[in-house]
């Protein structure tokens, strides 16, 4: 099977069109940011998603983005695909919300480790 020459173009029930080569670049870079420290990235996200291998290639690749029962399960497993998701929808405060939240988790996990060692 030979790949398109030109992006893949989506038309909507309203009958605008759009261009998906920019969400897929996009889920792609959040895929390798969270999965590519592991040694079976693909594997690893089809047993999440339970999509099948190749579509997961695809993803990773950014031939196509993941379709939308897909790109839940991913938001589920992933905080790089749902900050990605919530970036590209406008929702940049929930972004900075979710960040700050997991800050505050952190210090004060350091603040506990912290006073286990200043006890005698």
């Amino acid at each position: 099977m030979s790949l398109a020459k030109e992006d893949r173009t989506v038309r909507s029930e309203i009958g605008i069109t759009f261009r998906s080569h920019g969400f897929a670049q996009a889920i792609a870079m959040a895929l390798h940011r969270e999965y590519d420290g592991t040694r079976s990235a693909i594997k690893t996200v089809v047993a999440l998603t339970g999509a099948n291998e190749r579509a997961v290639k695809n993803w990773f690749e950014a031939r196509n983005a993941p379709s939308g029962e897909f790109l839940i399960e991913l938001c589920r497993h992933s905080d790089e695909v749902l900050s990605t998701f919530l970036l590209l929808a406008g929702r940049r405060e929930q972004v900075k919300a979710r960040k700050l939240a997991e800050t505050r988790e952190k210090l004060r996990d350091l603040l506990a480790v912290l006073a286990t060692l200043d006890e005698p």
